[in-house]
């Protein structure tokens, strides 16, 4: 798979907001973008969706393994996967260093959204 430029990271990192827009069922019709928090991990991209494994744009995600993201005005297509349990200590982290007081941090770490993560691949 592609690998995130070195701008590109810098660029999810710095914004609080990743919109992510999976393919729809068709596999090629965009689906609408939703708002989501990205974290960079190593290098990694992660998102989890706050409504757990029910959430629409995960379903579709999952689903179909690709579709678009936009961050700073800037559509990138991309590949998604769920991301396994291997770095699930440091996205918590990760939350709570890119949004810190934030009283949706525990949220995001909590149980439905964990089991709802995604790695977000360039393609």
């Amino acid at each position: 798979m592609a690998e995130w430029s070195t701008d590109q990271l810098a660029s999810i990192e710095r914004n609080d907001d990743l919109l992510v827009a999976p393919y729809r069922e068709d596999g090629t019709t965009y689906g609408t973008l939703t708002q989501t928090w990205a974290l960079v991990v190593d290098g990694k991209v992660y998102v989890r969706a706050a409504n757990g494994r029910a959430s629409r744009w995960f379903t579709a995600a999952i689903a179909q393994k690709a579709g678009r993201v936009r961050v700073s005005g800037t559509n990138i297509d991309v590949t998604f996967e769920e991301a396994g349990t291997d770095d699930e200590a440091a996205i918590d982290a990760a939350y709570e260093a890119k949004y810190p007081g934030s009283s949706a941090v525990p949220i995001m770490q909590g149980a439905g959204p964990k089991s709802a993560a995604v790695r977000i691949w360039p393609r």
